[in-house]
C-alpha cells in the first residue's frame, strides 16, 4: 500500500479513493494513536470536525463523527467552516483533535481529511505515520477495542464556530478598512459567509461573487485557481481591488484596481514590510518555499530582509518557522501563515491582512506590489508519469542539467512531483518570457517520455 497521507493529510476522488470506510477507519486509527501518545491522558477526549461544502463532505463528516465516536471521543461539530477557522477552534476550545475535511482547490469530485493535533497545529509526520499503521493492522485483522456504555463518544453542534473566529480575525487587524471597496471571490466554497462577514464588519464596501456554495460547484471556474472572474469584476465595479480564496480559505491570491494578479510571493512582500515597520517581523525573516519566484528572493534581498527556503508544502514553511520562531512565511499559491495569529495558512486572514496595508499606507495595492518584480515563470503539470522517479531518472537529470546551463544565472529549472496529484509540476524561470516557455516545453516532454 502507498503512503495515505501526502504533505496536506490524505486526499483522493470521494467514494472512490476515499471511502466512508477509510474515512471511518481513519479517524478511530488517530483516536487509538493519541490516545497511546497520551493525549487523552486525565480527561475525557475532544474533538472538533468541520468540512467544506463538497456534496461528499456529508457522509464523510458522518463517518468520521462516528469513528471518533465509537472511540469514545466527544465531537463537536462546526460545520462549513474554512480549515483556519477548524485549526483555530481546535486551539480555542481546548480539543484534543481537530479534523476538516476538504479537498481544498482539487475539483468538487475530490475530498480529503486532514487531521490537527492540540492547539490547531499540524499532525507531526511520524504521528501520521502511526495513524496510517494502526489503521492497517486493523483494517486486516485486528479488533478494536471500543467503549461500551458512558465510555462511548457524544456528538453535539457547535454554532458558535463561524462568530468566534470571525472575531478572532477582527481582533487581529491593526486598523479598521473605511473607504475601501473590495470584491471578494470565495470560490463557492467555505469561506463564503465568514470572509464577507468579516470584511464588511471591519468597514469595507463589499462585493462577493462565488458565494452561493451548492455542494457541487466548489472551486467552478471561480476562486484562487481561476481568476479572470474576479479580474472582471474588480474593473466592473470599480474596486480598489480584489481577494480571490480557494474552496477551504487557506489560501489568498488578490487582483489589484486594473485587473492584474497579485500572487503569493507578492502578497507575502507587501505584509513583510508591513510588520517590520510594526515591529512584529522576527528575525526580519521571512521563510518561503523553493517555488517562490527569483524577483521574490531578490526584492527581499534589496529590502534587507532574510529569506529562508524550504521544501514545497504549507507544511514545511510552517516547521521551519516553528523551529526558528519566524513570524511570517508563505507560498507563492498563496498559503501564507502570520504564526502568531494563526497556526497555518488563513485566507482570509491574509486578505485582511492586506486590505489593512492599504487602508494605512493610502497606496494602491499596485503601488504596494511593485516592491518586486516578477521574473517570467512557466508552470507545465505533466499528468500520468510516474512520479516516485523523478530523481533517479538519468535522461531526466541530463536534460535538467543541460536547460540549467542554458539559463545560466539568469533562470533556474525546478521539477517537482505533487504531493496531491498524480503528476510532476515542471518550473523555469528566465528573465525572458519565451525562453522559459521553450526550455518548460522542452523539459516537460522529457518528463512524459521518460517518466511516462
Amino acid at each position: 500500500m502507498g503512503r495515505l497521507f501526502g504533505t496536506d493529510g490524505v486526499r483522493g476522488v470521494a467514494n472512490a479513493d476515499l471511502t466512508a470506510e477509510l474515512a471511518l477507519g481513519l479517524s478511530v486509527a488517530a483516536a487509538h494513536v493519541l490516545a497511546e501518545a497520551g493525549t487523552f491522558e486525565g480527561h475525557r477526549p475532544k474533538a472538533v470536525v468541520g468540512r467544506d461544502p463538497r456534496a461528499s463532505g456529508e457522509f464523510l463528516e458522518a463517518a468520521v463523527v462516528a469513528g471518533l465516536a465509537s472511540a469514545g471521543v466527544d465531537v463537536l461539530r462546526v460545520g462549513v467552516l474554512p480549515t483556519p477557522a477548524v485549526a483555530h477552534l481546535t486551539g480555542a476550545l481546548g480539543a484534543d483533535l481537530g479534523v476538516m475535511l476538504s479537498a481544498s482547490h482539487n475539483a468538487m469530485p475530490d475530498n480529503g481529511i486532514k487531521f490537527f493535533a492540540r492547539g490547531g497545529h499540524k499532525l507531526a509526520d511520524e504521528l501520521e505515520d502511526r495513524i496510517e499503521s494502526v489503521y492497517e493492522e486493523h483494517r486486516t485483522g485486528a479488533p478494536w477495542q471500543r467503549p461500551t456504555g458512558s465510555g462511548v463518544g457524544r456528538v453535539s453542534s457547535y454554532d458558535q464556530g463561524l462568530d468566534q473566529y470571525i472575531a478572532h480575525l477582527l481582533g487581529v487587524l491593526p486598523n479598521r478598512l473605511d473607504g475601501l471597496k473590495i470584491v471578494l471571490d470565495e470560490a463557492h466554497g467555505a469561506a463564503a459567509r465568514v470572509s464577507p462577514e468579516a470584511f464588511a464588519r471591519a468597514g469595507a464596501d463589499v462585493i462577493t461573487i462565488g458565494a452561493q456554495p451548492d455542494g457541487l460547484n466548489i472551486n467552478d471556474g471561480c476562486g484562487s485557481t481561476h481568476l479572470d472572474l474576479l479580474k472582471a469584476a474588480v474593473v466592473e465595479h470599480g474596486a480598489d481591488f480584489g481577494i480571490a480564496h480557494d474552496g477551504d480559505a487557506d489560501r489568498c491570491l488578490a487582483v489589484d484596481g486594473a485587473g492584474e494578479e497579485v500572487d503569493g510571493d507578492q502578497i507575502l512582500a507587501v505584509l513583510a514590510l508591513a510588520m517590520r515597520e510594526h515591529g512584529t517581523l522576527r528575525g526580519d525573516t521571512v521563510v518561503a518555499t523553493v517555488m517562490s519566484n527569483l524577483g521574490f528572493k531578490l526584492a527581499m534581498e534589496e529590502q534587507g530582509l532574510a529569506l529562508v527556503q524550504t521544501a514545497v508544502g504549507d507544511r514545511y514553511v510552517l516547521e521551519s518557522m516553528k523551529e526558528h520562531g519566524y513570524a511570517l512565511g508563505g507560498e507563492q499559491s498563496g498559503h501564507v501563515i502570520v504564526l502568531d495569529h494563526a497556526t497555518t495558512g488563513d485566507g482570509t486572514l491574509t486578505g485582511l491582512l492586506l486590505a489593512a496595508r492599504v487602508a494605512e499606507t493610502g497606496r494602491t495595492l499596485a503601488d504596494l506590489a511593485g516592491v518586486m518584480k516578477r521574473l517570467p515563470q512557466v508552470l507545465i503539470n505533466v499528468p500520468d508519469v510516474d512520479k516516485s522517479r523523478v530523481k533517479t531518472s538519468a535522461e531526466l537529470s541530463a536534460a535538467v542539467t543541460e536547460a540549467e546551463r542554458e539559463l545560466g544565472s539568469t533562470g533556474r529549472v525546478l521539477l517537482r512531483p505533487s504531493g496531491t496529484e498524480p503528476l510532476v509540476r515542471v518550473m523555469v524561470e528566465a528573465a525572458d518570457i519565451e525562453q522559459a516557455r521553450s526550455v518548460a516545453s522542452r523539459l516537460a516532454d522529457v518528463v512524459k517520455s521518460a517518466l511516462g
